[in-house]
Order: structure tokens, then C-alpha cells, then sequence
């Protein structure tokens, strides 16, 4: 089965639109989206209605949270609080109830889903193989998924062997055939890693085999979406290069 996995579309509905076209010509089976659907895009509602047609397994992350409600604003960057208070105000009712009753970690195919980590999927971001190896000890499932860094990563925990990561390139691939894993797909919508294009993960779950993909998108339109609706200049800036 292939399956796509997507994270952190932070409102970027150009992003998300060019990803799912990419998407498409890969003939994939199912959809995962590992959460913060919404944050600090311009398009919350399109981006919302993308996912909610297309979508198999949807988690929330910690900016839905902050848009539902169900996270305090005073725990975000000024920036971040901004963007939810706007997007609150502009989200359809609709919505705002379905990211309410989303989880931040879940289960596919035997594949561990998680916005932050397994130890918490709210908030804890995985960066280092030394966090890495707690998960691993928590996390119950051989393979597994996180977002929530914008930062596409792999880890690898050998059978008897301490865990290791690195940072992933588009094209990157692994095979998951063996040994434990964690893997971050990166942002769609907010790339950290240097590469401003869009970022999503390839999973094929019958030779259990795993690639990076990078999609190039209309960043100057994204950018004119949040100045357009006043959002902080900096958010707009920032989809240049990818930080």
C-alpha cells in the first residue's frame, strides 16, 4: 500500500494544493496528515475542507489546539498567537468543531501517529537521537510518525543498538524493513530546513520502504495571501527560505 504523509500545512493553501497534485500522480492508496492543519497561513477554512475530503487518518496539532481553544495563546511565540487569534475569527464554525475532535496521536496499519512525540504528541518536539531512544522506548509500534519540528528527520534504533537520525533531502529513501523508526516528513506548509519548497513523505507499507518527496509551489502567492489578510509580515518572509 503507498501512502502519503503530510504535516504542518500551517494554512498554506498553495502548498497543500501543489502537494496533493503530486500527490495524486503517485497513484497512493491513503492519506495521513500528522496535524497543524491551521496556524500561520491565510487559508485555514480551504486548507481544513482539503483535508477533511481527501484525508484517511487526521491528527491535531498544537496550533489547531490553540484555534479550538483547547490550548492557552500565552503558551506561543507572538507571531504564532497572532495568526490563531486571526484565524479564530475567520475559521468556519464547522471547522473549528472537527479539528476539536481530533487527537494528537493515533494509529494506521500498525504505524504509530504522533504530532509531537510518542511521549507527547502535543508538544515535545524529536530532534536528537538521544530523545529519539525514549521514544523509542515508549512508543509501542516498530515504525512510526511525527511532525510538529518542520524539520524532515529519520531515526533508527537497531535491533541491540542505541538509536541514530539525520536530517532527510527530497529524494532521500529508507528501508524500514527492519529496526525501529521514527520519521518526520517535514512541513508542507512552513518548511525549517533550509528548502523552501513543500515537504511530504512517501510511505510504501508493502516493502515497507519509506522516501522524502519536495514539491515546488507558488511562494510569492502564499506570501501575498498573509500580507493581504495582515498577518505578520515575518510569516510571509520566512516561506523564502525556509525557516
Amino acid at each position: 500500500m503507498r501512502i502519503a504523509v503530510l504535516s504542518d500545512i500551517h494554512g498554506n493553501l498553495h502548498a497543500l494544493d501543489a502537494v496533493l497534485s503530486d500527490v495524486e500522480r503517485e497513484d497512493v492508496h491513503e492519506l495521513w496528515c500528522l496535524g497543524d492543519i491551521v496556524g500561520y497561513g491565510a487559508d485555514p477554512n480551504d486548507c481544513c475542507a482539503r483535508i477533511r475530503e481527501q484525508a484517511d487518518a487526521v491528527l491535531c496539532g498544537n496550533h489547531d489546539m490553540a484555534v479550538t481553544g483547547e490550548l492557552s495563546l500565552e503558551e506561543f511565540s507572538r507571531g504564532a498567537a497572532i495568526a490563531a487569534r486571526w484565524t479564530q475569527e475567520v475559521l468556519h464554525p464547522d471547522h473549528a468543531a472537527w479539528l476539536r475532535a481530533l487527537s494528537p496521536a493515533g494509529e494506521m496499519r500498525d504505524v504509530g501517529l504522533f504530532h509531537g512525540s510518542p511521549r507527547d504528541p502535543v508538544w515535545e518536539y524529536v530532534l536528537s537521537s538521544l530523545l529519539a531512544e525514549l521514544c523509542f522506548d515508549t512508543m509501542s509500534q516498530r515504525v512510526g510518525f511525527v511532525g510538529h519540528s518542520h524539520v524532515a528527520l529519520s531515526f533508527v534504533r537497531p535491533e541491540g543498538e542505541p538509536a541514530t537520525g539525520e536530517p532527510r533531502r527530497g529524494g532521500d529513501a529508507v528501508d524500514l524493513s527492519t529496526g525501529e523508526w521514527i520519521l518526520n516528513p517535514g512541513s508542507v506548509g512552513q518548511p525549517r530546513d533550509n528548502d523552501p519548497r513543500a515537504a511530504w513523505l512517501l510511505l510504501d507499507t508493502d516493502l515497507w520502504r519509506a522516501q522524502w518527496r519536495r514539491t515546488e509551489y507558488d511562494i510569492s502567492g502564499a506570501q501575498a495571501a498573509i500580507r493581504n489578510a495582515r498577518l505578520p509580515a515575518s510569516l510571509a518572509e520566512r516561506l523564502g527560505y525556509g525557516q
